[in-house]
């Protein structure tokens, strides 16, 4: 790959690489919150999507670490504050973040590194984008179970796994505490089985 030293293409990794590391402490924030709302799935969520966020992060340095090690890189870039309040303002707020990566930085900044003959650059963008996609997805459909109720209740019988014991419940609603081992609530999720 030819150098990055003195391109848009730089700032941009840059400014993504600033801006995952953000998320990713806003996330921790939030689960926090999350936790302490009684919302023990979310808060795992939040933390999980922290994680990725390490991870996309590390990728947009990685390229800049290659090629400019010892260098520093200017940018001039504004940034979201968002303390944690609720976790319902939280995933929405999460989700507005995670969109605007989705739709507008992570494609533009894509454009210029084709631009500027960094394809392997853009390319990472792209597909850094896709998983900002499921992030969105999720953080949206977690925001709409708490304006609707259904975070610990459904409109059917489905199956509840307690995330502290492993316990199974089946029911429109998650128990108020598990039987097995009395957790309360919040330990309940929506038991899947994808494997």
């Amino acid at each position: 790959m030819k150098s990055l030293k003195g391109t848009k293409t730089a700032e941009n990794l840059m400014k993504s690489f600033a801006g995952e590391c953000q998320a990713r402490t806003r996330y921790t924030y939030f689960s926090s919150t999350a936790r302490k709302e009684g919302y023990v799935q979310i808060s795992n969520i939040f933390l999980e999507t922290a994680e990725n966020e390490k991870e996309h992060a590390k990728r947009f340095y990685k390229f800049l670490k290659d090629d400019l090690q010892g260098e520093a890189v200017e940018i001039n870039a504004a940034y979201p504050v968002e303390l944690p309040t609720d976790t319902l303002t939280n995933l929405k707020f999460a989700a507005d973040g995670e969109h605007d990566e989705l739709s507008n930085l992570y494609p533009s900044f894509a454009d210029v590194a084709d631009e500027e003959g960094f394809p392997e650059v853009a390319a990472a963008f792209r597909m850094i984008a896709k998983a900002e996609t499921a992030h969105y997805n999720r953080f949206m459909k977690l925001a709409k179970n708490i304006e609707e109720g259904k975070v610990f209740k459904k409109d059917e019988v489905v199956l509840w796994k307690c995330g502290n014991c492993g316990f199974i419940w089946e029911g429109a609603e998650a128990p108020l505490k598990c039987p097995a081992c009395l957790h309360p609530q919040a330990y309940f999720e929506v038991f899947k089985e994808t494997y």
